[in-house]
């Protein structure tokens, strides 16, 4: 049997030229015609980021509900001064003018509003991470389908531009089948301390991983397996919850990693790596809205241009994503349903990092306790 060279011991790469980026649709949907009246309910800091893109978009916000009316007000005076404001949610659910809505409470308050605006005949764009329990995720699919309305989530990331067109390069073969993917996040999510999501034990896995988890799953489907986590607390964080964690995910013909280092006070990098039969995926920057992608095949290296940020194409995108499964009457790309096999993965990691054991993806219907 013949030795490899010296310059495969060295893993020396091979140069290859540059060629063209392939044209991709990553950018966010957008119904051809359909303009429905916008009900956001919730007015927390994050809504911002909604009501930001949907002006963007030129989509009417109608109404916007807050249980402490002052934030509703202040809200609707920064981004949709014709909105109604209310205090009282079900307002919102009783106007026949409202046809989506836009549910932004933590979990465990928005679930009766999903559901109560399900049966009032109202599409839903609800919060992430979708639910505590995959069984009443399960029930409000149901709901939806046999109120003939659409249910969907806002996993933003999914429209971040160098995820978007990561996502969009898998689906159109351009690597072959996915051997790897490896997402290593290094950024200070020290703000947390002094706010109710230091409460939240597992929140980088749960609350900010579901990003990846969505987009890991987005990636490979039901091939993941099984999930190995850890978590610990950084020197120095002044929050509760432990702001590093990191998971290795056994899967069918491969292997992923995530790694969260979220107490990282200084030079914060965010870099993918997506591995395929074909060829490969590579994003880096310094932070989630600045990002340079490269795909690398056997013809060579390409890098596109992409345009947009996360903030706030990725809400654009999700808002967008129902209303053009309204207007064509189909599966939103980001459907509850669907989402639920993000959540699994999410579960299945928590429930590793508090055991210390291996978890099997889709073993675990709830968010361990």
């Amino acid at each position: 049997m013949s030795e490899p060279d010296a310059d495969a011991y060295a893993l020396k790469s091979t140069a290859l030229g540059e060629v063209p980026a392939p044209d991709l649709p990553y950018a966010p949907p957008m119904p051809r015609a359909y303009r429905p009246r916008i009900g956001v309910i919730g007015a927390g800091g994050i809504v911002s980021a909604h009501l930001d893109a949907y002006r963007t978009a030129g989509w009417e916000v109608a109404a916007i509900c807050n249980r402490t009316l002052s934030k509703a007000e202040a809200k609707a005076a920064e981004f949709a001064p014709k909105a109604r404001v209310t205090h009282r949610w079900d307002e919102v659910l009783a106007d026949p003018g409202i046809d989506v809505v836009d549910i932004t409470p933590h979990p465990a308050d928005r679930l009766p509003i999903i559901e109560a605006a399900l049966r009032a005949g109202k599409h839903v764009l609800s919060q992430k991470p979708f639910v505590l329990d995959l069984a009443a995720g399960r029930r409000l699919v149901s709901i939806s389908r046999d109120n003939g309305v659409k249910l969907a989530v806002n996993q933003n990331g999914r429209w971040a531009p160098h995820l978007a067109w990561m996502r969009e390069a898998v689906r159109a073969d351009l690597i072959g089948d996915v051997i790897s993917t490896h997402v290593s996040i290094h950024w200070n999510h020290g703000w947390i301390a002094g706010t109710p999501f230091e409460k939240i034990e597992d929140l980088i896995l749960y609350d900010f991983g579901i990003h990846w988890f969505d987009f890991l799953r987005s990636l490979v489907g039901s091939r993941a397996k099984t999930v190995f986590a850890t978590a610990a607390k950084a020197t120095g964080q002044t929050a509760k919850a432990p702001l590093l964690s990191q998971c290795l995910v056994q899967m069918e013909g491969g292997q992923a990693s995530l790694i969260f280092d979220g107490a990282a006070p200084h030079g914060p990098r965010d870099t993918t790596y997506v591995a395929g039969t074909k060829g490969s995926l590579q994003s880096d920057g310094p932070d989630l809205g600045r990002q340079s992608v490269t795909l690398t095949t056997a013809t060579g290296v390409a890098r596109p241009r992409l345009e947009g940020t996360w903030f706030n194409d990725g809400f654009r995108g999700a808002m967008g994503a129902l209303l053009v499964a309204i207007e064509t009457d189909s599966e939103p790309a980001n459907g509850a349903a669907e989402n639920l096999e993000s959540l699994a993965l999410a579960f299945a990691a928590i429930q590793s990092r508090r055991t210390g054991q291996a978890v099997e993806v889709g073993s675990v219907e709830s968010l361990p306790l």
